[in-house]
Formats: structure tokens, C-alpha cells, sequence
């Protein structure tokens, strides 16, 4: 099958959804599929959108292109969109009523938590054919091999990394365990390294700070620590605690969005308010949280066969599919000349 993935591919540090792309392309491309990200070909069997929104370095294409492709090219290509945006994540007011009108091409929607598909199905959007696929990381770099556990006698080392530096990604909770560091009873018990960028005018006083860093050198930093702490507010799923479980850390993580759906069992959770007395129970219980990550089972792998699963399950149903697509599939000879122009000129570039 050819399928078309919506991503512009950055090599490097980036964020989850680019880390995204690269696994689902890598598994689809194994698996005997061929793999692009533009909509240049004809007999494109299907098409993910990832990043609808323009502005955005990510987006390959928008469903605007979409739309277009399937009126004036390829009205038999199906159509998934993955949502795993929100204005909560930022606090922004835009971002779920663009991605609700998007989504209105979509055959298939896939959302990277319930907590995700809950939330735009009470803001209006469409019902119908919705699932839930959660993310994963690639275990032939984030594993547990050469992760030393604590051994009690030196500092329990926390960690944590994020591409994105906006304050919800949990800062409040970065800053506070930044200022415990200094106290007389957490100085020689515990550190914190932060990976990654951090807001405008912040810095820490007592943490360690990194570059963002990806792959096996990310991985093998990750391994140098104890327990990862994620406190990002209103997060849709994440990559960053699945990394951080994935190379063997207990996790301590904060009890918003959809991280709980990936961290329940492997750690321990919080609130704002007992942040240090959920800090003291993973002390206390470390070698416990330790043992249950053993059997963390959210991975690339996983994920990219569930897609997989979506797809095929999508061709045994084409033509109901096709059938009860909402959207106008109305032709105009002005449409079809402007598209066509842009098509070429495009292939001119």
C-alpha cells in the first residue's frame, strides 16, 4: 500500500510527533509498504494528516491539500487524521476549533489518549469512527540496557526532558523541586537534571540543565538517573515519560491529561499540592516501581501495528467509507485548473 504521512521529518532533537513520523515510516516501510509525505502521487491508497495547521514547521500538508487531492486527483485515498493537540496543553483558544474543522475530511480519527478523544467529543467534534492509539518510543534506543538502578547510598538522581519550553510542561513543579534541592533535608539525598529548553528569562539554581539531545545520546543520559518526573499539565499523551520507563525508570508523574493512562503502575502519581509527599513514597518504595517497569508495554512497535491494524481494517471497508464521507466533494473547473497549476508548478521547483 502507499501511504502518505503528513509530516515534514526533522533529524535531530524535535518533538513527539516528528519522533512520530520516523517510527510509523520505519515500521510501514519493513512491513512492505511505501512510505511519502506530500501528495505528488495519484494512487496514494492513504493519507494521515498529523499537522493540519500551516504555520506549523511540521506540517507537511494541510487538510485544505487534503480536500483538494481527494476532488481533483484521488477520490478513492482514505483519509486518517491524528489529533494530539489541544488549546488546554498551551493555553490557546484556537487550536481545537481548527482541528475540529479539519478533521471534518477525515475517514478515520485516531487520538493518542481517551482523555484527548473525550475532550473534542464534548467540544462538538464528529463521532464516528474514533479510536485511541497510544504513542510509543523505539525500544532499540530507549531500553533498560546499562541503566543502573539507585543503590541507596548515593543521591537518587530525577529526570527529566522536553523539546518544547512553554510553562505548562510543568515548570511550577521543576521550579519547587529546583528550591527543595537546597534544603538541608534534600542536599545530599536527591539531584535534578533538566534536558531540553526552557522558557524565556528561567533558570534553574540547583539542577543540572542539558541541551536537548535525541536518539542513543538522549537514551543513554535518560540511563544515568533514577526516576523520571514528568509534571507537563494537560499533556495528550507524551513521549517523553515513555522514553524515561522505557530505559528503566520509575516514574513520578503528575495526574493531568493523558499521562496517567501511560505511567499508572510504573511509578508514582501526584498533585500539585503533595507533590513531596508523593517524592517520599517512591523513596520509600523504590525497588517496587522499579520491578513493575519491567513489563512497560507502550512502544513504536505496538503503536505502529495498531495503525497498521486501522489500515487494513480501512480497505476491508472502503466502500461503506467512501459512501458516508460528510464532506462536499463538489468539482469546479476554476478549482480543478488553479490545483493543477499548483501541482505542476510545484513540480517545476
Amino acid at each position: 500500500m502507499k501511504i502518505s504521512i503528513g509530516t515534514k521529518i526533522k533529524q535531530g532533537p524535535w518533538g513527539g510527533g516528528n519522533l512520530f513520523a520516523i517510527n510509523l515510516k520505519d515500521y510501514l516501510v519493513k512491513n512492505g509498504h511505501q512510505v511519502v509525505n506530500n501528495l505528488e502521487d495519484s494512487n496514494i491508497d492513504i493519507i494521515l494528516i498529523t499537522e493540519p495547521r500551516r504555520t506549523s514547521e511540521s506540517s507537511a500538508y494541510t487538510h485544505i491539500d487534503v480536500e483538494n487531492y481527494l476532488k481533483y486527483v484521488n477520490n478513492s485515498a482514505l483519509v486518517i487524521h491524528r489529533i494530539n493537540e489541544c488549546d488546554e496543553r498551551k493555553n490557546t483558544n484556537y487550536v481545537n476549533k481548527y482541528l475540529i474543522r479539519a478533521n471534518s475530511i477525515a475517514d478515520y480519527t485516531v487520538f493518542v489518549s481517551e482523555w484527548l478523544k473525550n475532550l473534542y467529543l464534548d467540544q462538538g467534534l464528529n463521532k464516528r469512527n474514533n479510536f485511541v492509539v497510544p504513542a510509543g518510543a523505539n525500544k532499540k534506543i530507549f531500553n533498560s540496557i546499562n541503566y543502573m538502578p539507585w543503590n541507596k547510598s548515593e543521591k537518587l538522581k530525577i529526570v527529566t526532558h522536553h523539546w518544547g519550553a512553554n510553562w505548562n510542561k510543568g515548570f511550577d513543579i521543576y521550579q519547587k523541586l529546583d528550591e527543595m534541592i537546597a534544603l538541608s533535608e534534600y542536599k545530599n539525598l536527591i539531584s535534578f537534571t533538566y534536558i531540553g529548553n526552557l522558557p524565556k528569562n528561567f533558570t534553574f539554581k540547583n539542577s543540572n540543565v542539558i541541551s536537548p539531545l535525541a536518539g542513543e545520546e538522549l537514551s543513554n543520559e535518560i540511563k544515568k538517573h533514577h526516576v523520571y518526573l514528568t509534571a507537563s499539565i494537560n499533556e495528550p499523551s507524551g513521549n517523553h515519560h515513555i522514553e524515561g520507563a522505557q530505559c528503566g525508570l520509575p516514574l513520578l508523574f503528575i495526574n493531568s491529561g493523558g499521562i496517567p493512562e501511560y505511567c499508572q503502575g510504573y511509578g508514582v502519581q501526584f498533585e500539585n499540592y503533595n507533590f513531596e509527599d508523593s517524592l517520599k513514597e517512591l523513596i520509600q518504595n523504590y525497588n517496587i516501581h522499579l520491578e513493575n517497569n519491567i513489563n512497560y508495554p507502550f512502544s513504536a512497535e505496538k503503536m505502529s501495528k495498531e495503525y497498521e491494524d486501522l489500515i487494513f481494517e480501512m480497505t476491508e471497508n472502503k466502500e461503506e467509507l467512501l459512501k458516508k464521507r460528510i464532506f462536499t466533494n463538489k468539482k469546479t473547473k476554476l478549482g480543478a485548473y488553479a490545483y493543477n497549476l499548483k501541482r505542476n508548478i510545484r513540480g517545476l521547483v
